[in-house]
């Protein structure tokens, strides 16, 4: 898995479709309107996010991909606004077009308690004029040799008509190009040529007229779509059923959903479109591709709105709960935490020949905070500060037995002989020695005092120690 997103940016994709504004309106509901059986929202704070394919794209971008976009907006403040919010992703803009006399889409979406109670919307849902189709096929033609692949983002708002998608689609073939659909509408055979297509269960029953509602049903409807459209690669995504892949080649295989909590599915398939095409772009099979699409639906499923997913929290969550992190990514870790609001604690030592002190001593510094991170001397680190006999316990099981700990979150092995540049790279709120040292022999006190943070003491258990252990097996061997 670390293999494949690995691979992400070098990855180059062109995202082509329908360009939204989402915006929110953060409110409590309360009271029921006097004037009319509705709830009266008392707006607390609005929130705009890029929707439609600037969603897909945005996507990309947090996944590390180097992306442009090529759309249509309207010749207004919210068009101007949502070029400007794809620049600062990092996307190369020049294929968006304005559009004088169309408004550019905005959904606005009233929420209270988590929950959407309304949503208004603004667009023009008509096809572009014919002269805008060439316009637009024209730039894409020119620009496609400085990308992989094409993803096509069809949300039926007008740019992706019958001729302009296979103009694309044949444009993407004749240069050996992958190009991918998240399809709207009953014309399927606008899409017919590409790649890969991704249909929902209701978008599949919908246009091909078949009833989807076991495995059997979604196999039916999958294969038909297949067999009309020409494509090598078909993905049926299911909701809470995961979803259906299937090759040209006669395969198929049922993903479960990933899933752990849902709040809201709004853009779970923008998310599972933009992993699906940037591994397909970077040269990756299918099914992996497939798998790895499903797992970024099932996080994203779990955050409000339309929301992205990063590398890292990808790594987390198919490891479930993943524990042992390398240096070079533990600093993002903890900036993650800060930002949500944890309280760090960080503390560090050798760990060789758990015990009952250091059982003790780290349910101590987890106190302290919301969030332990222990960072844990290497064998050469240990080797130097205790001599060439120790550690008696290699550094991999040593961390394995931290991890086991209801107490410690996150554990890092570390080379040095202190562990400064852990301290810096983590900023914890706490950091956490034994009480045998003072707050001015602590390593690292003096960067904790830079930004605010506080040493904790924390008093050792009497008779408790590795070296006591070591002796006192040495002495009942000679015995």
């Amino acid at each position: 898995m670390k293999e494949a997103l690995s691979r992400l940016p070098q990855v180059r994709a062109l995202v082509v479709g329908d360009l939204m504004v989402d915006r929110y309106q953060w409110g409590e509901a309360e009271r029921i309107s006097p004037e009319a059986p509705v709830p009266v929202v008392r707006i607390l704070r609005e929130e705009t996010r890029l929707g439609g394919a600037a969603n897909v794209v945005h996507n990309l971008a947090a996944l590390g991909c180097r992306v442009g976009v090529c759309g249509i907006v309207g010749d207004d403040e919210a068009g101007r606004q949502l070029v400007r919010d794809l620049a600062a992703l990092g996307a190369r803009t020049e294929g968006v077009q304005p559009h004088p006399g169309r408004s550019t889409t905005v959904k606005v979406r009233v929420m209270a308690h988590n929950q959407q109670l309304l949503r208004c919307d603004w667009e023009s849902p008509d096809a572009i004029a014919p002269e805008l189709q060439a316009r637009v096929g024209d730039w894409l033609e020119g620009a496609l040799a400085g990308y992989d692949g094409v993803i096509l983002s069809d949300y039926g708002k007008g740019l992706l008509t019958p001729e302009l998608c296979q103009r694309i689609i044949g444009a993407c073939r004749a240069a050996g190009k992958p190009v991918l659909v998240d399809p709207k509408g009953r014309d399927y055979g606008r899409y017919r040529g590409a790649t890969c297509l991704t249909p929902n269960e209701l978008e599949a029953s919908t246009v091909t007229g078949l009833a989807i509602r076991d495995e059997a049903g979604a196999l039916q409807a999958g294969r038909h779509l297949l067999g009309e459209l020409g494509t090598d690669y078909l993905c049926i995504t299911r909701g809470a059923n995961g979803v259906l892949g299937l090759t040209a080649a006669g395969e198929q295989r049922f993903l479960p959903a990933r899933a752990r909590e849902v709040y809201d599915v709004t853009g779970a398939g923008d998310t599972f479109i933009g992993l699906l095409g940037a591994l397909l772009l970077a040269g990756r099979p299918f099914y992996e591709c497939v798998e790895l699409a499903n797992l970024a639906a099932g996080i994203v499923v779990g955050k409000v709105g339309t929301a992205t997913v990063n590398v890292p929290e990808l790594l987390d969550f198919a490891g479930g709960v993943r524990k042992l992190y390398g240096v070079d990514e533990i600093g993002a870790l903890a900036e993650r935490l800060r930002a949500a609001g944890k309280r760090v604690v960080f503390t560090n030592g050798c760990f060789d020949l758990l015990h009952s002190g250091h059982i003790q001593y780290l349910q101590a510094s987890r106190a302290q905070g919301d969030v332990l991170i222990v960072g844990l001397n290497s064998d050469a680190s240990v080797r130097r500060l205790k001599g060439p006999s120790r550690p008696v316990i290699g550094e991999e099981d040593r961390a394995h037995l931290l991890s086991a700990l209801a107490c410690v979150d996150y554990v890092v092995i570390f080379e040095q002989d202190t562990p400064l540049e852990l301290i810096r790279a983590v900023r914890p709120h706490v950091l956490s020695k034994g009480a045998d040292y003072t707050v001015e022999t602590v390593v690292g006190h003096e960067l904790l005092a830079e930004w605010g943070g506080a040493v904790a003491l924390i008093p050792l258990q009497e008779g408790r120690s590795t070296s006591g252990l070591i002796d006192k097996i040495v002495a009942g061997h000679r015995r």
